[in-house]
């Protein structure tokens, strides 16, 4: 019985963090779409599922994914977090593996002229694997999960890293890193992740 309540009070704080999550993102994008003012967009292509410090699943679903984004101009409230961009992405494997869709926010921090320091943190749904989908034991399981990354939600917390350089005031190149996970706390159980790097081009509509 105890159990059973704690399983259930822990769906129920994870459909809360779910909730609340979609519901700042809604009012994030709203605030900005009714203003009619988009920041930048950037386009390129990923390479999924990288080896960075864990690599035995590393190997699973090799190929690329095109990714786009469109940030739109920091709201003013959001000036007292050092006044991120909310973003909208998009990201589509070539090869029928893992896509998928979401929202965030993004920082820059430019350290010269050219070159600024990029950050995010956001909420992503996948239509990639959670689980096997056989019993254990089966050994075609064993085969599945040799070429499948196994995400245990199908809702992610993505985080990004990028090194971006401007070419000019509409022009701009950068290299991102992102990590997809439940962290625990979206999901339970298998949580493999992903780590996908690659570049994109950037152009603003805001200069």
């Amino acid at each position: 019985m105890f159990h059973s309540l704690l399983k259930g009070n822990l769906t129920k704080g994870k459909d809360m963090i779910r909730a609340a999550t979609l519901s700042i993102s809604a009012a994030l994008l709203a605030g900005t779409a009714s203003a009619d003012i988009f920041s930048e967009a950037r386009f390129g292509v990923m390479q999924e599922n990288i080896c960075v410090l864990d690599c035995d699943n590393a190997n699973k679903e090799p190929g690329q994914n095109i990714s786009g984004e469109v940030l739109f101009t920091s709201p003013d409230f959001l000036n007292v977090i050092w006044s991120p961009k909310p973003y909208a992405m998009a990201s589509l494997n070539t090869q029928g593996d893992t896509s998928f869709g979401g929202v965030g926010l993004h920082w820059s921090f430019p350290f010269t002229e050219k070159w600024a320091f990029e950050p995010s943190v956001g909420y992503v749904v996948h239509d990639g694997e959670l689980a096997s989908p056989f019993p254990q034991g089966d050994p075609r399981g064993d085969a599945f999960t040799e070429e499948h990354v196994l995400l245990g939600s199908r809702d992610l917390f993505r985080t990004t890293f990028g090194l971006h350089y401007k070419f000019n005031e509409i022009w701009g190149a950068e290299v991102m890193y992102e990590h997809l996970s439940h962290g625990q706390i979206l999901g339970n159980g298998r949580n493999q992740g992903l780590d996908n790097i690659g570049v994109r081009l950037s152009y603003k509509f805001d200069n």
